[in-house]
């Protein structure tokens, strides 16, 4: 049975492109920090979306914002491979590889201006767009055969055309996965042996959440631990090629090997760290134990210059935080190379990050960290300021409720209501629930690990059937309560209470 032109056309552009892609994903693995059409061009996506498109996102798609613009950038791209499928069915090659060579030209064009690229990092987009043309052309062949033989193209011809490319498109991919695993530092962070503090903290208390269900652990897992950042994929860096670098405006400048950071004291410190972007009652947020150098120490051995009062830290992937110098006062802020008794996830900075308490991360939170400057506010700015946010940004107070679950449906008799609150570096004194037009009750608190962590709260909660408001807010260590007006997250991060509307229905 034959298949009409049109119909194989939209088959032969997609099978093409895929094999295209897959190929310059295969080409991509052979170099850490190349990167395929699609990664690169997503990379200058973020790099020039609007702040308010950029926090629309995060706060649509939380952690998957990345996976939702590389799936975007995929389909654009498979819509587009349908118009060139049909020209080539039509004959009209001379359009069809045009615009190829516009996509491959888009692909490279953004390929280059990757953080650490070259004019190498052209290849894969290159590869890519030749490995299209290739299938294309030979897409192309059998048209023109079967048009002189008078032949039609059966459905079996063109499935037995679409295995061939297909398998081969999986082969490339398959093929790509290893080498990138094999060249990938996954297996050499398992074997890091990081070094023990002069004094370990001490052991965390009970959690109350083994008790509570659906309140949030103590210490966050790092697997469930929110990852936002503007890396579309994870940089890939060694522990013997990378280096920091303390520069700008000091007396001392200095280069550490990862052998020469980790062979300094260091020390453990819990902290909650959040997202600016994290909406009121939102999970951009977390709390670890971190291992890691006394940023302190280091910034006073490279000895400031008068005037400096910023530190700038670099990353890998070419994103910037700066922070006040002024912060350096003790809290504990660290170049942090463990997370939860293990070395720092890929994820989340190996081999290095800064984590200064009580900042937002966008400020301060740089992951595979590179390098950094002392500079001035006046001089230099972080990669979101120019986006207008705001220079300084302190982490502001917020508390969340956790269970029930906002338009859950739960059943009348004894339950609890819990959560978390936090205001790093001022802890929390207190956190009180209203549930309808009742009056304010305080709220039992979890144990306090530091005023840099999070609090556990809860209270038990005997409903009759009915709908119900409940409402939650903290009060900070300083004894100044959570703002309750709902603000947006830009400039500086979310204010208001978190309200959420639950049904109770009676036992049977």
């Amino acid at each position: 049975m034959s298949t009409s032109r049109e119909l194989r056309g939209s088959i032969y552009g997609p099978l093409a492109t895929i094999a295209g892609l897959a190929t310059g994903q295969l080409v991509a693995a052979l170099k850490n920090g190349w990167h395929g059409p699609i990664v690169s061009i997503g990379n200058r996506i973020i790099d020039h979306v609007p702040s308010a498109i950029k926090g629309f996102a995060i706060r649509t798609f939380g952690v998957n914002d990345k996976t939702f613009l590389v799936l975007t950038i995929f389909a654009v791209v498979m819509v587009i491979s349908v118009y060139i499928g049909r020209k080539i069915a039509e004959g009209k090659r001379v359009i069809a590889f045009a615009i190829v060579f516009a996509l491959t030209a888009v692909g490279g064009l953004a390929a280059i201006f990757d953080a650490t690229s070259n004019l190498f990092s052209l290849l894969p987009s290159i590869f890519s767009g030749a490995a299209t043309i290739l299938v294309l052309r030979w897409f192309a062949d059998r048209e023109s055969y079967a048009y002189v033989s008078g032949v039609e193209v059966s459905r079996r011809d063109l499935f037995k055309a679409a295995g061939v490319v297909g398998a081969a498109s999986l082969a490339a991919t398959g093929l790509g996965r290893i080498l990138h695993q094999r060249a990938s530092v996954a297996v050499e962070r398992l074997h890091i042996a990081l070094p023990k503090p002069l004094k370990f903290l001490a052991k965390a208390p009970k959690d109350p959440a083994r008790s509570i269900p659906g309140l949030s652990p103590l210490f966050t897992p790092n697997a469930d631990f929110y990852r936002i950042d503007t890396s579309l994929s994870t940089p890939n860096i060694s522990v013997d090629t990378w280096r920091l670098k303390i520069d700008g405006m000091v007396a001392k400048p200095l280069t550490l090997t990862y052998a020469e950071l980790t062979s300094r004291t260091v020390f453990e410190l819990d902290d909650t760290i959040a997202c600016v972007s994290n909406d009121v009652g939102g999970n951009l947020v977390g709390n670890a134990r971190w291992l890691g150098i006394r940023l302190d120490d280091l910034i006073r051995e490279v000895a400031p210059t008068s005037g400096a009062d910023q530190i700038m830290g670099y990353s890998s992937d070419g994103f910037s935080a700066g922070f006040p110098l002024a912060v350096l006062d003790g809290r504990d802020a660290m170049i942090a190379i463990g997370m939860n008794g293990e070395a720092l996830p890929l994820e989340h900075g190996f081999p290095a990050r800064v984590i200064v308490p009580g900042l937002y991360g966008y400020v301060s939170a740089t992951k595979w960290l590179t390098h950094l400057e002392l500079t001035r506010f006046d001089e230099k700015q972080g990669y979101w300021i120019p986006r207008g946010w705001s220079a300084q940004a302190p982490i502001k107070t917020q508390s969340r409720i956790d269970t029930p679950t906002d338009g859950a449906t739960v059943k009348s008799g004894l339950t609890a209501i819990a959560g978390v609150a936090w205001a790093p570096t001022r802890g929390i004194l207190k956190v009180e629930i209203q549930i309808g037009d009742t009056n304010w009750r305080e709220a039992v608190l979890g144990p306090e690990l530091a005023n840099t962590t999070w609090r556990q709260w809860w209270i038990d909660w005997t409903p009759s059937s009915g709908n119900y408001k409940i409402m939650v807010r903290a009060t900070d260590g300083n004894g100044d309560l959570q703002p309750m007006v709902r603000t947006s997250v830009e400039p500086n991060g979310a204010e208001g209470w978190h309200t959420i509307f639950v049904k109770v229905k009676d036992r049977p």
